[in-house]
């Protein structure tokens, strides 16, 4: 038997075992350490095949948090079907909480402003961010201008028409 997946090897290369596929598409293999047709050992790895080889970016979301654990070696076994759907359940329940408090919280800032309990936020018309040099000093205008012992020079300057 050693000898005839030694033989397959050197014909068709590394075998790899299919582990599992995701809701997207993405099949995922594992390569068990095994010696080449030199006797060089490669050691045992992880792959995914993506569903679209077109595409060479990684995009978030593009792979199962479970199975991009599984793939980097942070879990011995590979994620369930069971297991990926009861999380994918999990996070969309969080999501829907999270927007009924945010909701909740919107609802009650309301109520607060209007019963005068809270001041309402006022608007800044501040330019620039608080580390900037600039922050807080006044601009110098484009015209000059003038009035009486203020006299404040500005940038303008004639146009260079020749």
């Amino acid at each position: 038997m050693n000898r005839v997946a030694g033989a397959l090897r050197r014909t068709f290369g590394l075998i790899r075992n299919h582990v599992g596929t995701d809701h997207l598409g993405n099949k995922y293999y594992f390569v068990p350490e095994q010696k080449t047709w030199t006797g060089r050992l490669v050691r045992a790895k992880r792959m995914v095949e993506a569903a679209n080889p077109t595409e060479n970016e990684y995009i978030e979301g593009s792979i199962p948090i479970e199975w991009d654990a599984w793939i980097r070696g942070r879990r011995k076994e590979p994620p369930s079907i069971e297991e990926l759907l009861k999380n994918e359940s999990y996070r969309e329940q969080i999501k829907l909480k999270a927007k009924e408090v945010e909701e909740k919280d919107l609802a009650l800032q309301t109520k607060e402003y209007e019963e005068g309990l809270v001041a309402t936020p006022s608007k800044t018309v501040t330019k620039g961010h608080a580390a900037a040099s600039s922050f807080g000093k006044q601009e110098i205008s484009e015209e000059p201008t003038s009035t009486a012992n203020t006299f404040q020079p500005g940038s303008w300057l004639p146009d260079s028409k020749k």
